[in-house]
C-alpha cells in the first residue's frame, strides 16, 4: 500500500504570529493600523450605527466590550487566526474596520471583512482598504483564496467586490442571521494568480 505524502501547509505556521501587524498606508490619506485601546469609543460608536447593524453582527454594549473585543482582535492576530486593521488617518481616530477574518494558514484561505463609520463613507475608502487587505493577504501573507460574502440587497458591498476584483460565485441561501431575520448571501473570491 502507498501512503500519500502530506499536504504542505499552503502558509506555514508562525507567519503571523512571528510578526508584527503592519501598518498600510490607503489612498487619500487613510491609512489600516492595528486596532488600539484608545478605539473602544469608536468600536461602540459602529456598534450602534444604523447602516452597520443593518449588515453586520457587531454587538458592543460598552466600552469596556469594545476594550475587551480589541483585545480579542490582538489576540487572534498572534494566534493566527485573523488579522484587523482600524481605518484611520494617520493619528487619528477609528473609521472603519477591514480584515481577514477565518484565516486558515494551512488551508491558505480567509474571508475579507468590514464596516464604515460615517465619516469615511463614500469617498472610495471601502474600495482601496478592500484592494490594500487583499494585496496584504494574498502577496505579503501568500494565502491563495479569499472570499468576500455580503447580503444580496447589500448593493454598495456588491459594487466593492465588483471593483476589487473578487468573481461573484454564487449566492448562498438564508446563509447569515440578523435581526431582521435570515439574509441570502452573494459569495465573491479572489483567487491568487
Amino acid at each position: 500500500m502507498i501512503t500519500p505524502a502530506p499536504i504542505p501547509p499552503v502558509v506555514p505556521a508562525g507567519r503571523m504570529a512571528g510578526a508584527e501587524q503592519p501598518v498600510l498606508a490607503l489612498p487619500g490619506g487613510w491609512e489600516l493600523r492595528p486596532w488600539q485601546p484608545g478605539d473602544a469609543g469608536a468600536l461602540l460608536a459602529a456598534s450602534q450605527d444604523p447602516a452597520i447593524r443593518l449588515w453586520n453582527r457587531l454587538v458592543v454594549n460598552s466600552a469596556a466590550e469594545a476594550a475587551e473585543r480589541i483585545e480579542r482582535m490582538q489576540q487572534r492576530w498572534r494566534a493566527e487566526l485573523s488579522a484587523m486593521w482600524a481605518i484611520a488617518r494617520p493619528g487619528g481616530e477609528a473609521a472603519g474596520l477591514r480584515g481577514g477574518g477565518d484565516i486558515a494558514l494551512a488551508g491558505g484561505s480567509a474571508e475579507i471583512v468590514y464596516w464604515l463609520l460615517p465619516a469615511a463613507r463614500g469617498a472610495g475608502v471601502a474600495l482601496g482598504a478592500t484592494e490594500r487587505v487583499t494585496r496584504w493577504a494574498l502577496d505579503d501573507l501568500g494565502l491563495h483564496r479569499l472570499r468576500l460574502c455580503h447580503a444580496v440587497t447589500n448593493t454598495a458591498s456588491c459594487r466593492v467586490a465588483d471593483k476589487a476584483g473578487y468573481a461573484l460565485e454564487g449566492t448562498m441561501r438564508s446563509a447569515l442571521l440578523h435581526a431582521d431575520g435570515w439574509h441570502d448571501q452573494h459569495l465573491h473570491a479572489l483567487i491568487q494568480d
